[in-house]
């Protein structure tokens, strides 16, 4: 009887390990995967991008300022010119 008991667990605990994912929920599991995958590259392309984005407006603004004080430079230094 205690043979047929351990016998019977064994044969259980082989079934219950047997019983894992089917080839198609892998085949769902991988691609999951690899969409997960997929939306994390595009996430951090987006954010490069953003990050990009937003250097160019910074040195744009930068060049309009530079751009507006050598204007002025240039006005007030030709004021002076007809002063003289």
């Amino acid at each position: 009887m205690k043979r047929l008991i351990q016998l019977l667990v064994v044969a259980g605990m082989a079934t219950f390990i047997a019983c894992g994912p089917s080839a198609s929920e892998k085949a769902k599991l991988a691609e999951q995967d690899s969409i997960r995958k997929a939306d994390s590259v595009a996430t951090v392309k987006a954010d490069s991008i953003r990050k990009t984005d937003s250097v160019n407006i910074i040195n744009a603004e930068a060049m309009r300022k530079a751009d507006s004080t050598k204007k002025a430079d240039s006005i007030a230094a030709t004021k002076k010119g007809k002063k003289k």
